[in-house]
This record gives C-alpha cells, structure tokens and sequence, in this order.
C-alpha cells in the first residue's frame, strides 16, 4: 500500500505515497514550488492559541506567520483554484486582509456548529459572560484573475470583457446581436454593476469573432487572454473557479466533533486537539474539484483533507512539520486508503 517515490518532491525531503496522496515531513513553505499546481487548498493552520509547536500565541502574530504562505498560494495556485481557510472567527478576519491583498477574493463564510453537546455542562455562566462558542468558520475564496488591457494595465475580469469591446468602438447594445441575445450581453456580461455574469466562453467568441469583423481594425486580436493569440476559449474557463453545487447545503454546517472510530488517538488520549471531520473535507473538495484534481493541505496535522482527497480520487498533497501527528497521518492513511499502488519503474 505505501510507498516511497519522488514525483512531485523537493530533493531535500522525503516523500510517502499513499494511494493518489504524497506526504512530507517538512514545513510547506519548502514544498509549494515542488508540488502541481492546486485547484483547491484546505488551509487549517495556526488560530493563533498556542497550542502546538512554532504556532502564534495569539491572533495578532498571524498576519506575519500567514504572509509568506499567502503569497506562496497565489503564485502557485491554478486560474480556477479554491481555498478554503479554517479559523476562528476572529483568526480569520485577521488575516483576510492579507487573503485580500495577495488576490483572493473572498466568497462567504460557512460556520461549523459543532452542536450544544461540545459545551454541554461545561460552562459557568456566571463567569464566561458571553454566548458559549460551538462554533469554527470554514471561508471559501477564489482567485482575483487579472488580464492586460491594450495599454497593458492588468483589470478584472468584468472590467477587462467590458474595455474589450469598448476599444472595438462599437455600440454597446450591438453585443447582443453578436451573442444571438435579446439583452443578456449588455445586462448581464458588460454591465458594469455588481450583477455581473461570468460569460461563457460561446458568447464570448461570438463577441471576439463580431468585434474582428465589424469593430475598429486592430493588430492585437479581440478578447485575446494574453494580448497576443486569438481568443482561448479553454482557457478562459479556467480563470473561473470550479463549482459543483449541492441542493439543500447551506452555509451553516451541523456536525458533532469527530470522536469514536474516526478520531486518532495517543497514548493520552486524543492526539490532535482540533481534527476535522472527514465528512466537512468531502463536502468542501466535492464541490470545487473534480476527480484527478490537485489539492493541498499545507498544514497537514492528522491529513483529514489528504485522507478525504485521496478516497474522492483527487491527487493530495500534504506537508506535516510535528513528528507524531505526521506519523500518525501516514498510519491513519495507508490503514484507510484501500486501493494498493504499483512500484513506479
């Protein structure tokens, strides 16, 4: 079941496979370069409490212990990547400025309530003064995908298609004749409101192709990603994000605290102080990624969202620092991953 290769690595660093996943025993900030790029990142780092080795103290340190992972993220991250960060919630709205800054548009919050039983006849409510917290935050962001203009200037995607047609010098309402459209062309892709539609990539090569033909002449091709080739229409698909919705989930998540068979354990008890359920990892790949997809968990603790990727058949790639919980990751997943590997010639 397991075994040692070296096919997305950094030299320095050992790495274990296991099924489709890859772990390392290394801090990731050493590994992102080496590994493929990810449609989708679980970030369960640091809350800022304290509670395991080389962690914050508190939440006013994580900006900086953040910084250098951020930019490593935005730098390596596929067009259509998806992050998932893990926090509390005022660990999160610490650092999402530094989210924000380095191009990740923030999506919504969804709220892990862990259920009454996680406090249950253990709160005075004499002394907390407050609302018992049951409570953690998974925030979903994707990517801020700029393009250049004719000037070069990089814009947002809706400002880029808008300034796209614009430099044709043609009537904006001509748009929709050009996508075969009543009025979704200038309602919906060129509006300039908060409204707007990501168009897809028919319409906008219908766009590209009526631009060329009736717009003013020009040698840089119309709605070209990179200012030179013709319009990509593969291409712009992925500066979306993948989305695989789910009827009936909302952004409120009711699930106990992982305890029985699924928790790992020590020899004083739970090993991990904050594991997550592997029901929470499943429902957050399922619905950014597709099978074959790449997924980090660059804090990978006891690996829930690696075991999760793995078993969903999505290639995992995990970075432990701590020993034990990588350890025991590497233990919980060549147990629980199935399918046996072929030695790579």
């Amino acid at each position: 079941m397991k075994m040692k290769t070296k096919p997305f690595a950094n030299p320095a660093v050992p790495v274990e496979r296991v099924g489709s996943a890859f772990l390392h025993q290394a801090d990731a900030l050493a590994m992102y370069e080496h590994w493929p790029r990810p449609t989708c990142i679980i970030a369960d780092g640091p809350y800022g409490l304290g509670k395991f080795p080389g962690e914050p103290h508190s939440v006013a340190e994580l900006p900086a212990w953040y910084a250098a992972h951020v930019a490593a993220w935005s730098k390596y991250a596929a067009t259509d990547a998806t992050l998932w960060f893990w926090g509390s919630e005022l660990s999160w709205a610490t650092v999402h400025p530094v989210l924000d800054v380095n191009g990740w548009q923030y999506e919504e919050a969804c709220v892990w309530d862990k259920g009454i039983a996680h406090i249950a006849g253990n709160v005075n409510g004499k002394t907390i003064r407050g609302m018992p917290v049951v409570s953690e935050i998974a925030v979903r962001y994707t990517r801020k995908n700029l393009l250049p203009d004719i000037n070069g200037n990089l814009l947002p995607l809706k400002e880029w298609v808008r300034a796209e047609w614009l430099r044709s010098s043609l009537p904006m309402n001509q748009s929709n004749a050009a996508c075969g459209v009543k009025n979704a062309a200038t309602r919906k892709y060129l509006t300039q409101c908060h409204l707007w539609y990501f168009p897809p990539a028919e319409a906008m090569a219908q766009m590209a192709a009526y631009c060329t033909k009736h717009g003013a002449k020009t040698t840089r091709p119309y709605f070209s990603l990179d200012g030179k080739s013709a319009f990509d229409g593969e291409a712009w698909e992925r500066m979306r994000a993948k989305w695989n919705h789910t009827h009936g989930v909302t952004n409120v998540w009711q699930a106990p605290p992982v305890h029985g068979k699924e928790r790992v354990k020590g020899d004083d008890g739970y090993l991990h102080a904050n594991q997550k359920p592997l029901a929470l990892m499943e429902r957050q790949i399922l619905s950014c990624t597709d099978a074959g997809d790449v997924v980090w968990e660059p804090f990978g603790g006891l690996c829930s969202a690696t075991f999760a990727a793995a078993k969903l058949n999505r290639r995992a790639f995990a970075a432990e620092i701590n020993e034990n919980f990588f350890k025991a990751a590497l233990g919980r997943l060549t147990e629980g991953l199935a399918t046996p590997q072929k030695k790579a010639a």
